[in-house]
């Protein structure tokens, strides 16, 4: 890896092919971790916080707004994705961790959504919904009182 792309890696969170977000968009604080782990938790800042603002990114228009569509608890209201990575007892592991959520959270935005084509139904489906139609009007006639009509 020659030093341009080391410095790209350092400086770039790479979410597909040229789809790049700069790191001085998402904001990074360590933060102490909770549950279990002993002296460690209570002394080591181990957890993650990141913050990212959707409306401030330098995503592409289409991406933002399908991101700010999405219905998940990890983007409030003001449109700022929180996600708190502490499943590591590592620093750098749970920075990672929560870069690679991120990613996959915007990932899951480029997708193209599919558009349903619609199709005819087949003559055996009409068939089959008519011969339904005349059985059930046969077990209404048949309900009717004998003599009246």
């Amino acid at each position: 890896m020659n030093q341009e792309e080391e410095i790209a890696r350092l400086t770039m969170l790479r979410i597909l092919g040229n789809i790049v977000i700069p790191l001085v968009e998402i904001e990074i604080q360590a933060i102490r971790s909770q549950g279990s782990g002993g002296q460690n938790v209570n002394k080591v800042a181990t957890a993650i916080h990141l913050r990212f603002d959707i409306q401030a990114a330098s995503l592409p228009e289409r991406y933002k707004e399908r991101l700010l569509q999405l219905k998940d608890s990890r983007i409030t209201s003001e449109g700022v994705i929180i996600i708190k990575a502490q499943r590591f007892s590592s620093q750098i592991k749970n920075r990672e961790d929560a870069l690679n959520r991120l990613r996959e959270m915007i990932k899951s935005v480029t997708v193209p959504i599919k558009l349903r084509m619609p199709t005819k139904p087949t003559r055996a489906s009409q068939v089959k919904r008519l011969e339904s139609k005349s059985l059930q009007s046969q077990r209404k006639s048949l309900r009717s009182k004998i003599g009246e009509e």
